[in-house]
């Protein structure tokens, strides 16, 4: 293990490094895993390809447990797809509801109420614009 601040090397119990002071875990400039000078916010170490820090998302992530009860009980709307993004699935699901007056409602109910339970159990586990859900 290396300082990701100083980038000596230290024991992997230890809580401060002895060179620089600084706790084990903060900094920006080295690698932990091979103590290789990094550019400060880089994502991935470019000598070993260790990530650095948690991967950025370009949007918010969205809650798996919203996602999968607006399925279950909203399914026939399509209200579940046009929150995780899937807008032209969500409005095929709605015109498919009003356009029958209701009578489509069964068949895109039994849709939203199978997808909502793919949604609760991780078989869909990301959004339109593929950002994983949050648990």
């Amino acid at each position: 293990m290396f300082c990701k601040n100083c980038g000596h090397q230290h024991h992997e119990q230890a809580v401060v490094c002895m060179n620089c002071g600084v706790a084990v875990g903060t900094g920006e400039s080295f690698c932990a895993h091979c103590g290789v000078r990094t550019v400060p916010g880089s994502y991935i170490c470019t000598n070993c390809g260790v990530p650095l820090a948690k991967p950025m998302y370009l949007g918010e992530q969205k809650s798996k447990l919203a996602a999968g009860v607006l399925g279950i009980l909203l399914g026939s709307l399509g209200v579940h797809n046009f929150y995780l993004g899937y807008t032209g699935k969500a409005v095929a699901q709605l015109l498919i509801t009003i356009l029958t007056c209701g009578a489509g409602a069964t068949i895109t109910g039994i849709w939203g109420l199978i997808e909502g339970i793919l949604i609760l159990t991780g078989s869909i586990d990301k959004d339109a614009n593929n950002i994983p859900l949050k648990d």
